[in-house]
């Protein structure tokens, strides 16, 4: 039967395994990637196709890699079971997202301890009820590492907890233009009661195929708005600047290298 993985590359990221290396810096946009890849030591481009860009540098002399995943949890799953077929063991998504809770002010970044699995490709990695979590040594990197960058004021706080995935960027944001608008505004109301963060379109496919192919994953989120602040009246201020999170995934990824290091 002829097959479409003639190839050693990797179908859609086009990459082989020694051109990447076991940590992975995960952007949604492909535009990021290079600013990204400055931050680690002598940065190339190894592969471009699609949605996906990919670059390789070092990182305490540790081979690090950034891949843009494209917009949604089907693109995502895509590069991160590509990524994990060549030996990636550690993944942190960069990304932004819209305030949920009150305390979420645009500018603040959100690292999630798991996402509400309001998608559709978690369902086809996970069963019914389990939950999307990240992992917890990925979790805390990034908490030390977004708490050392922030500060007790508006729009430069770091957050902990629980986030919303969903498909729709526009059911979130124009919800009664929708047929399904009672459904989407009653589980919205849901989640703000749980307490749920801030809302955003990959992380709980994400945290599901690193929990299946057994790849440490983790995601910190810039909080570009509110749209609860906007919708009670309160300061709301738009953030569209994520280099704070940048720093805080490269940072995050340099604690997770030496952690690591200390235990082999």
């Amino acid at each position: 039967m002829p097959s479409l993985f003639t190839s050693d590359r990797q179908f859609h990221l086009q990459i082989l395994p020694e051109e990447v290396g076991r940590y992975v810096i995960l952007p949604g946009d492909p535009g990021r990637v290079p600013k990204i890849a400055a931050l680690l030591e002598h940065p190339v481009l190894v592969a471009q196709n699609r949605e996906y860009v990919t670059y390789t540098g070092s990182l305490l002399g540790e081979k690090v890699s950034v891949v843009s995943t494209g917009i949604g949890g089907p693109s995502a799953a895509i590069a991160l079971e590509e990524l994990a077929a060549c030996g990636v063991h550690t993944a942190i998504r960069i990304g932004t997202s819209g305030g949920m809770d009150e305390k979420v002010v645009g500018g603040d970044l959100v690292v999630a301890s798991a996402a509400v699995r309001a998608e559709g490709t978690s369902r086809e990695y996970l069963p019914q009820g389990y939950p999307a979590a990240a992992d917890f040594d990925v979790v805390c990197a990034l908490h030390r590492a977004g708490a050392a960058l922030s500060e007790d004021a508006d729009g430069k706080r770091v957050h902990v907890g629980v986030i919303h995935s969903k498909d729709s960027f526009y059911g979130e944001v124009y919800p009664g233009t929708m047929p399904v608008s009672g459904m989407l505004t009653e589980q919205w109301g849901a989640y703000l009661k749980c307490g749920c963060l801030a809302s955003e379109m990959e992380a709980a496919a994400l945290f599901s195929v690193g929990l299946v192919r057994r790849v440490r994953v983790g995601a910190v989120l810039t909080a570009l708005w509110n749209v609860e602040r906007s919708a009670k009246g309160l300061s709301d201020p738009v953030c569209s600047d994520s280099s704070r999170a940048i720093q805080c995934a490269v940072d995050a990824v340099a604690l997770l290298i030496r952690k690591d290091r200390s235990e082999e």
